[in-house]
């Protein structure tokens, strides 16, 4: 499992993982061998396997390396420009800070 907290913000808050296109996906699990984290798993879906983002907060934040090794182009992460301005508005928000430990 990923870290919890990225750069002081929830992971869970963050939304950087995989997309898969399942018009261009061959299923050939390139992606699963490269992601060493277990953001994807086949998947039984009507008689067929099928690829599946399991575990989205898995992803490493900012890696989109799967998306490079998929033959079929079937994987995008989202934009980093979007994703860069979006961590920006969430470290406005004071309900996310995380609190500071203090030693005793």
């Amino acid at each position: 499992m990923s870290e919890e907290n990225w750069h002081g913000i929830p992971r869970n808050k963050i939304l950087w993982y995989p997309s898969i296109d399942y018009d261009k996906c061959i299923s050939c699990g390139k992606c699963v061998e490269y992601c060493k984290f277990g953001t994807y798993e086949f998947q039984e879906k009507d008689g067929e396997k099928r690829l599946a983002v399991k575990n989205p907060n898995n992803c490493v934040v900012l890696c989109s390396g799967c998306d490079s090794i998929c033959p079929s182009g079937a994987i995008t992460h989202p934009s980093k420009t979007e994703f860069r301005e979006k961590i920006k508005e969430l470290r406005k928000n004071p309900n996310l800070r995380l609190r500071k430990n203090n030693p005793k």
